[in-house]
């Protein structure tokens, strides 16, 4: 008991026991669409396509925070308007207009060489040091972005699986996908703030591909990746605490090893 209960004393500790586990279940809701529609590569994207949002907000003495969902949302609707418009595959659209955002960051940044730490400090991010205003934060994006996406998971189903027919029955297939893209970024901008890059993509797609070889259905599979979040994300603090070593870091490895050991027991069914 004293192995599960020494760590509790610290305030940070339990903050970032619950921070891992809404970063969690709020990856979990969209990283289940993310790994259906084969679109793993956005987390990374995204929290990279980012960047020049942050710079400038640095730079007009605005919040970062703020400046990246801004980012996050334009690069969202570029990602789909080059999509749509070139007849490209969305993978091929991500990685446009991610490097074209990335490098305008790149340039910006050039200008700033003072603001390398703020930099450095908003995309590694670092679980023991969630505020308790961080966690509200996270609560109030979780409820918004569960509530938006059960609003329209049946058309944004048929619009992901069989836009011909989407379209034929009067869905707006283009805003769906464009709300979806949107959704993904304000997540991988929330989490990367509070948990990391790394960590952030680990629970974005990790713990969703591990509960896609599960679930059967898109319900099981979103509930299945928060449970596994959530289970990586405490036993990982656990053992960094007792390690000593990087958190975030110690949750992927985590995360990596139960998605390893659900493979191997698919494997042998």
């Amino acid at each position: 008991m004293d192995f599960l209960t020494d760590p509790l004393q610290f305030d940070f500790f339990v903050r970032a026991l619950l921070a891992v586990v809404l970063v969690s279940v709020l990856c979990a809701l969209v990283g289940a669409w993310v790994v259906l529609r084969g679109l793993s590569y956005i987390g990374d994207a995204m929290s990279h396509a980012v960047l020049p949002g942050i710079v400038g907000a640095f730079l007009s003495g605005g919040n970062l925070l703020l400046g990246a969902l801004v980012a996050a949302i334009l690069t969202a609707l570029g990602i789909g308007a080059v999509g749509q418009r070139s007849g490209l595959k969305q993978d091929s659209a991500i990685g446009i207009v991610f490097v074209g955002m990335f490098a305008l960051g790149i340039v910006m940044l050039s200008r700033v060489p003072t603001f390398t730490s703020d930099l450095s400090h908003f995309l590694i991010g670092n679980p023991l040091g969630v505020t308790v205003g961080d966690l509200w934060g996270a609560l109030a994006v979780t409820a918004v972005v569960g509530a938006v996406l059960g609003a329209v998971q049946k058309e944004l189903l048929l619009a992901s699986f069989d836009p011909t027919e989407a379209r034929a029955v009067g869905l707006p297939v283009r805003r769906l996908e464009s709300l979806l893209l949107i959704l993904i970024g304000l997540v991988v901008v929330l989490t990367v703030q509070l948990v990391g890059t790394t960590l952030s993509v680990s629970l974005l797609i990790t713990s969703s591909a591990a509960a896609r070889l599960l679930a059967r259905s898109l319900p099981r599979m979103i509930a299945l990746a928060a449970a596994l979040g959530s289970v990586g994300g405490v036993v990982g603090l656990y053992l960094s605490y007792y390690l000593n070593t990087a958190p975030g870091a110690t949750i992927v490895l985590v995360n990596t090893a139960v998605f390893l050991l659900v493979l191997a027991l698919r494997r042998r069914e």
